[in-house]
């Protein structure tokens, strides 16, 4: 949570008093919405600070450095992916990456319509991509989304908030096997999995919830500006697809414009400190024994 106490500075503390503050010059917002308490700050280095209650969700100045990491390494994992679908979002960040590619259709469900005016109108950061015809962004439940339709992905982001509190049903068993149901027959599904760090034991369980539905799971990680770093992905896949491995003529046409993610060092992703990469590889044999 952010400290209300100190309008110098945004902290957000993790568990066990970790904290990742900002300078800020001033308040923009501070709204009550539906579903959240969002505020909006002006900082010192790093542009506009946007904050769900309490959390940090990304910087102007270093937000590529979340949804590059989110978006690419899927994009190009799959062979040709056209139809995309994105849970959570409000920003903009992630349509604006996935629309880089020659898509026919990205569905954007974002729960709080809120977030997205306030993004269009302060932030800009999804460069125009809320118009592109392409898009269609539904603001409501997600979850409800993904059970209901009738639609086939041939990937699926969800860019959601911390995996505790509300957003843990996001990374429950059941809502990967609606995930997995609704991918194409070829399909990848990626997510972030909060702090390597400090939710270690979120990134397992998650780890160990898609180990029992998809076909193959990768974990993966990046150093996110504004979070506690490394941060955490899990990308769970359905049939024909690798997503250790990308298609770089592919890639090329998107290199120079990527700031954070590259593609030509894309093994460099599945680091993991020793002590986390022995428990996930032990949860994967057990799976697998079963």
């Amino acid at each position: 949570m952010g400290d209300p106490k100190d309008r110098d500075a945004f902290v957000e503390w993790y568990p066990g008093g970790y904290g990742v503050g900002f300078k800020i010059k001033r308040l923009i917002l501070d709204i009550q919405t539906k579903f959240q308490h969002l505020e909006l700050y002006e900082t010192v280095g790093f542009g506009k600070l946007l904050v769900l209650d309490g959390t940090v969700q990304l910087v102007e100045k270093g937000e590529e450095s979340y949804h590059e990491p989110l978006v690419h390494p899927a994009m190009l994992a799959h062979p040709d992916p056209k139809r995309v679908l994105i849970i959570g979002g409000g920003d903009g960040g992630a349509l604006r990456e996935v629309l880089r590619y020659p898509v026919e259709r990205v569905v954007m469900v974002e729960i709080d319509g809120d977030v997205i005016d306030v993004c269009r109108r302060h932030l800009g950061i999804d460069r125009g991509a809320f118009d592109d015809p392409r898009a269609e962004v539904i603001v409501g439940d997600g979850v409800e989304y993904l059970r209901n339709t009738e639609e086939r992905f041939d990937v699926i982001i969800v860019d959601s908030t911390d995996p505790v509190g509300p957003a843990k049903m996001l990374f429950s068993e059941g809502f990967f096997r609606d995930a997995f149901e609704k991918l194409s027959e070829n399909g990848v599904y990626v997510t972030q999995a909060g702090s390597v760090y400090l939710f270690t034991d979120e990134l397992v369980d998650a780890y160990r919830n898609m180990l029992g539905v998809f076909d193959d799971v990768a974990y993966f990680s990046f150093p996110v500006i504004g979070y506690a770093s490394p941060w955490a992905f899990l990308a769970g896949t359905k049939g024909e697809v690798d997503f250790r491995s990308i298609d770089l003529s592919r890639a090329e046409a998107l290199s120079a414009d990527l700031r954070y993610y590259d593609p030509r060092a894309h093994e460099t992703l599945f680091w993991m400190p020793a002590y986390i990469r022995r428990e996930l590889e032990r949860i994967k044999r057990e799976e697998t024994r079963d």
